[in-house]
């Protein structure tokens, strides 16, 4: 099974593990690619629906700014995928702490499109302990 090629984020969703409650990950209409290369190396960015949008670079406040940081996720480095898990061993990330860690995704794959769920972390948005499931369809 390949994994290897470019994705577009097609939907999101998070369980709050201590409700239950059932919410879009970043948003309904969130944006994200993710491309894996034949060399093993891969490279994800996700950003939230309704981000802000300041007027300019020249007048964007540092409120704005760490809005947009606190509106996005990418991160990349090398990765290995045995047809049921995909782990990304990451080395470069928007957020420091995620840098030198690997991250673990169940994957299932039907058709031209891959199906995430990521074993239970605290979400960077409110530090929730969570479950993360993403679809991604693969762009032809």
């Amino acid at each position: 099974m390949e994994l290897s090629g470019t994705y577009r984020l097609i939907s999101t969703s998070r369980r709050i593990l201590d409700t239950g409650e059932e919410v879009s990950a970043f948003g309904k209409n969130a944006k994200g690619s993710i491309i894996y290369g034949n060399d093993g190396r891969f490279l994800v960015l996700i950003t939230n629906d309704g981000r802000p949008k300041p007027e300019s670079n020249e007048a964007m406040t540092d409120q704005q700014r760490a809005d947009l940081h606190r509106t996005m996720i990418a991160y990349g480095g090398t990765y290995s995928f045995d047809g049921k898990k995909v782990e990304h061993h990451i080395d470069l990330a928007w957020n420091e702490v995620w840098a030198g860690t690997t991250v673990v995704r169940d994957v299932k794959i039907e058709g031209n499109r891959v199906y995430y769920t990521a074993r239970p972390a605290i979400f960077s948005g409110d530090g929730k302990m969570s479950v993360i499931s993403l679809v991604w369809e693969k762009v032809e």
